[in-house]
């Protein structure tokens, strides 16, 4: 395996090949209350399908509206909101869509069916020409995936009128980007596991090189798990390490119900979205057609109150996003289809999606042989006060390499994102560049959140 200078995330076993007493553990984001309610008239109580993009310093939202026409007639929209800081957020009057004779919303597109699931990204191709800095798909089954650009994320114009992709029950949010990994576009959108609709709602994906002509889709595989509804997979390379794809879905539980008729009138929910339950859930990829599904158990929960337990409330959007320098957010769609809907936020610490946890008796693991580039080595790591982390870098069959023992470990205590490590007072690993070497990791009372050679 060659790491380079990449940043690891403990996501999966992909480094790993030895676990003592030590395990992967999901951590669960916290939440941070609500930023913006769908509150204005061209907005709709049910908002599927936001996206999340981090662009130099703004944060850009664009979510599904909706509002009933001068000729009596509902028509979806996309809409836009901002925000420098992830918490307070604006929706700009931009002047470009009339909505039953004023301009003065904030209003993107105005096409259906391209509004229904309309989906941007920013093209991180290095052959992206300007005008086409922001891309997006959208349509449903009737339309097939429509490509759009735009050179600002504002005003967005049709690609071409003739779809890109057919395939696929694409009545979901279906989700296109540049792959730093696989340097080429690829996206991942709603199919079915049986025929038609029998089944489970699964995932696909196909590749471009121009994002105009796409291969023939491919079905995602999830190892030795089993099958569920994946309402959402909202795919996306990881910011801190884009040769990772996080995905941050809807897990979808059709059937369940657990509120009455009555409690249900009473918060007002639309009757279509009585019926059935949904919360996010987290799994990752490496590229090509294999999810990687190491934790089942929900990232988020639905809340306390029963407000957060109607169908498709909890949608996560598509985009973790950096709100700090030690913190990254992931927004949700809750109170779906209630006049109280709104987008709530959540954080975690970066990287912090999952850790290798050693417990206060202490745990090791060891992980496969590779090769570096970097000079350093640093982690993003916490302890307790009585805990510790060692770290001893061995040859490639397992022997300690002289000078980089445990013992020669500096011990290593505290919760910082970035710390360098050192044997006896040296950092520099100028001489193990291109040798495959591994490391065995000691954690007393410890959690390692990231790893990268630097």
């Amino acid at each position: 395996m060659e790491l380079g200078t990449r940043r690891e995330i403990f996501v999966d076993h992909y480094l790993i090949d030895k676990m003592e007493d030590v395990t992967l553990v999901l951590h669960h984001p916290r939440d941070e209350g609500p930023v913006f309610f769908f509150d204005k008239p061209w907005e709709s109580t049910t908002p599927a399908y936001i996206t999340l993009l981090a662009d130099d310093g703004l944060l850009r939202a664009y979510y599904r509206g909706g509002y009933k026409r001068s000729d009596g007639k509902f028509s979806e929209n996309t809409c836009y909101a901002q925000s420098k800081d992830g918490i307070t957020w604006e929706k700009p009057a931009l002047g470009i869509i009339d909505v039953n004779g004023s301009k003065d919303n904030n209003v993107v597109v105005d096409e259906a069916p391209f509004t229904h699931n309309f989906c941007p990204f920013i093209d991180k191709n290095p052959a992206a020409k300007p005008d086409q800095k922001y891309k997006a798909f959208g349509g449903t089954n009737k339309s097939g995936l429509v490509p759009f650009i735009s050179a600002d994320g504002i005003h967005w114009k049709k690609m071409q009128e003739k779809p890109a992709i057919t395939e696929g029950l694409l009545d979901s949010q279906n989700v296109p980007f540049w792959s730093e990994l696989e340097k080429q576009y690829v996206c991942y959108f709603r199919s079915w596991t049986g025929t038609g609709e029998r089944g489970y709602r699964s995932v696909s994906r196909a590749t471009s090189a121009d994002f105009i002509h796409w291969t023939k889709a491919v079905e995602m595989s999830y190892g030795n798990t089993p099958h569920e509804h994946l309402y959402t997979q909202q795919t996306s390379p990881y910011f801190r390490a884009p040769h990772i794809y996080i995905a941050i879905g809807s897990r979808f539980v059709p059937h369940r119900q657990i509120m009455t008729e009555e409690q249900l009138q009473e918060l007002k929910v639309d009757p279509s979205q009585h019926k059935g339950l949904s919360e996010p859930f987290l799994m990752s990829s490496r590229g090509g057609n294999v999810y990687d599904r190491t934790f089942m158990e929900a990232f988020i929960r639905p809340a306390i109150g029963l407000n957060h337990w109607s169908a498709r409330t909890n949608y996560p959007s598509l985009n973790v996003v950096p709100t700090g320098k030690d913190q990254m957010s992931l927004y949700v769609n809750q109170d779906y289809a209630q006049p109280t809907g709104h987008l709530e936020r959540y954080s975690l610490r970066v990287d912090g999606f999952s850790s290798v946890k050693g417990p206060y008796k202490g745990g090791a693991f060891t992980t496969k042989a590779f090769t570096f580039t970097g000079k350093e080595f640093e982690i993003n790591y916490s302890t307790s006060v009585a805990g510790e982390i060692r770290i001893a870098i061995q040859d490639e069959n397992g022997k300690d390499i002289p000078g980089y023992s445990l013992l020669d470990s500096q011990e290593l205590v505290g919760n910082e994102i970035a710390r360098t490590v050192s044997w006896d007072g040296n950092s520099d690993l100028s001489k193990l560049i291109s040798k495959p070497v591994r490391l065995r990791i000691y954690l007393k009372d410890a959690d390692l959140y990231s790893i990268r050679f630097k």
